[in-house]
């Protein structure tokens, strides 16, 4: 009986040590996952020259120096792990606050872009040679991109792949819209792409105007409600430098009320963010 025992008791941790490679590359999909996400992101606000690994230190950088100085400061270890976990949250802000910019600009300038193309096409120059001279007569701020479209088109001659990379480079859902329609009209041919082209840039001035009015609209709200937000913890740092508070928040029941409050600070936050989101287009073309 015993020997029976010790056998079913190896069989099962064989069965265990067997079952953990399969939960690997779940770890490790997740982390890809993360990893493209974080590639996107940084692609959406402009910035494709920096790494994840480069945004992660720097946000870890940030924590940390922050914890070390508001610890020394106030002496109280929870106010540092709160204003910490606002400054590892601040290089990612940041940028999304730089994707939005960039979002509302491409949003005035996709029109321009699609004119150009549209002017190109009627004129007779080819496919490759109307994108690729988007990066003389495109608007600035996307002439690299398409810069680097002519370069690869040049030294690879697939229009194909070289249009896969634009549209990585750009990370845009009406890039990816354009792209795809340039791509489908050098696989088929066809004579409808001139109209199809001055009926995007119509569509995408109305959908720009309307947006631009509804954010003017709802921007002095989504600004107080942040304000709101902010003002609890700008009095909590303001009262980190007199020591009755400090001791107030070393204790259990401190350390509770400030957890319970980041609670409820990134609950409401995240609520005002739903509740003012417009609707996204999102990129099922990539």
């Amino acid at each position: 009986m015993g020997a029976l025992l010790g056998l079913l008791m190896g069989l099962g941790l064989l069965l265990i040590w067997r079952s953990g490679p399969r939960r690997g590359p779940k770890r490790a999909r997740t982390h890809r996952a993360l990893a493209d996400r974080t590639v996107e992101l940084l692609a959406q606000a402009g910035l494709s020259g920096v790494r994840p690994q480069q945004l992660f230190a720097l946000s870890g950088t940030c924590a940390v120096v922050a914890f070390i100085v508001t610890t020394g400061v106030s002496h109280a270890t929870g106010i540092g792990l709160a204003f910490a976990s606002f400054a590892g949250y601040a290089p990612v802000a940041l940028i999304k606050m730089r994707r939005r910019q960039r979002g509302i600009e491409l949003r005035e300038l996709w029109p321009d872009v699609v004119d150009n193309l549209s002017s190109a096409v009627r004129a007779g120059m080819s496919l490759p040679e109307a994108v690729a001279q988007l990066a003389q007569r495109g608007p600035e701020p996307l002439r690299p991109a398409f810069r680097r479209f002519a370069e690869d088109y040049r030294a690879t001659g697939r229009f194909g792949e070289c249009l896969d990379r634009l549209k990585a480079a750009l990370a845009d859902p009406v890039g990816d819209r354009i792209v795809e329609s340039l791509r489908v009209a050098r696989d088929v041919g066809g004579t409808d792409l001139g109209r199809l082209l001055r009926t995007l840039s119509q569509f995408l001035r109305e959908d720009a105007r309307t947006r631009a009015e509804l954010e003017a609209r709802q921007g002095w709200t989504v600004n107080a409600a942040r304000l709101a937000l902010c003002a609890p913890w700008a009095v909590l740092g303001l009262l980190a430098i007199r020591p009755e508070t400090v001791v107030a928040y070393n204790s259990p029941v401190g350390l509770l009320v400030l957890g319970v409050g980041g609670g409820v600070s990134l609950f409401a936050y995240r609520v005002m963010l739903r509740i003012a989101r417009l609707p996204q287009e999102e990129r099922v073309l990539r």
